[in-house]
């Protein structure tokens, strides 16, 4: 993947010493940048077992903090030469995009996990740790709770359900901000349809540099994925949830972790789908093929958003190395516009960016 450039120039910025910290569920992605530049990254591993004992993702908050200072030593990283610390953002409030400068507000939001539990939230804890020891800023940079829809998609046709905002926002606004820069244009000046494709999958009407719809990516709306169900028929549903087969968790499975291709199939492995297509498997094509089907009408409906002007269509995350799913993709929708594939999600990178965007005076830091 090509770097984001901040600017039409593509500055490098070198001599800002930013940390990323980036924890999932079972790793915590850690780097170092000079400025756009990677002088340091490792996925550090933690065994499912090791983060079982911990009661909640806040608990874990001195384990993941011992072991990312341990590797920075065993790198033989000084940290006071560092200028700020960027952690991934967590399940907060609904928000503007943009760099936020860490703040207790957000750590106690965090902390109390008042939007949901999720490794993320531990970006921000750590990186405000960090930061203060050093008495340097943190940062963090388009949390998935980056929330600019209209008003008019959030009406879901039930009054006391609305549609939410969860949906790749690091991804979708680094995306788009390189793809305008490839285009020799501002992201703030086009209209395009940004596709997340990986474990989850949204799918954004991005117009003039706000995402003005997408789907929750993590509930139960828009097309299933690897491993999470989309919308499925409510009736057939609220059926289910009352007929006393199934518990509250037994649901909330089937929708997010077993739902998708990992419950047609029994694997959230999308390149292993392929293989047994290849190999002949008609029902193991019917469902992926299913799910391709999903992601056009999706991106169809964000056309509709967006009224045809649409100046691209863009398919990322790590879904979008896969030839088979690209190819039939693009079939189904290049009538609508061009269609452009920037494979993988640089993440690490992204949330630099952002921080130097700061440090560098190109954006003021967002307050939450």
């Amino acid at each position: 993947m090509k770097a984001i450039s901040n600017d039409q120039k593509g500055v490098i910025n070198l001599g800002n010493l930013i940390l990323v910290i980036n924890p999932g569920s079972t790793s915590t992605k850690i780097a170092i940048f000079d400025g756009e530049k990677l002088r340091f990254e490792r996925k550090i591993s933690h065994p499912t077992e090791e983060i079982q004992r911990f009661p909640n993702v806040a608990s874990q908050f001195n384990f993941r903090k011992e072991v990312i200072l341990k590797t920075l030593e065993e790198f033989h990283f000084d940290i006071s030469t560092l200028q700020a610390v960027c952690g991934r953002g967590g399940m907060l409030r609904p928000m503007q995009s943009g760099t936020y400068l860490i703040n207790e507000t957000m750590i106690s939001d965090l902390r109390l996990a008042k939007r949901g539990e999720h490794a993320s939230n531990l970006g921000a804890l750590l990186a405000f740790e960090i930061g203060n020891s050093l008495k340097i800023p943190s940062f963090i940079v388009d949390p998935v709770a980056v929330d600019e829809m209209e008003e008019i998609a959030r009406i879901s046709g039930m009054p006391l359900i609305h549609r939410n905002c969860i949906f790749h926002a690091l991804n979708h606004k680094a995306i788009g901000r390189q793809v305008a820069n490839d285009k020799g244009r501002r992201y703030e000046d086009m209209n395009m349809i940004v596709v997340h494709l990986g474990g989850g999958i949204s799918v954004a009407a991005h117009q003039h540099g706000r995402v003005i719809d997408v789907n929750d990516a993590l509930d139960g709306d828009g097309p299933m994925s690897p491993e999470r169900s989309g919308g499925v028929p409510i009736g057939q549903l609220y059926a289910m949830c009352f007929s006393g087969k199934y518990t509250l968790e037994d649901i909330k499975r089937m929708n997010y972790g077993n739902g998708g291709l990992a419950g047609y199939l029994g694997t959230n492995d999308a390149r292993e789908v392929v293989k047994r297509i290849e190999q002949g498997d008609e029902y193991a094509k019917l469902i992926f093929d299913a799910m391709i089907y999903q992601i056009a009408k999706e991106i169809g409906a964000c056309a509709t958003v967006l009224k045809g002007q649409v100046d691209c269509i863009v398919l990322t995350g790590g879904l979008a190395y896969g030839k088979y799913l690209v190819s039939h993709l693009i079939e189904r929708v290049s009538f609508i516009s061009e269609v452009l594939v920037y494979p993988g999600e640089n993440e690490m990178l992204s949330l630099a960016q952002g921080a130097l965007r700061v440090l560098v005076g190109q954006e003021s830091p967002k307050v939450y």
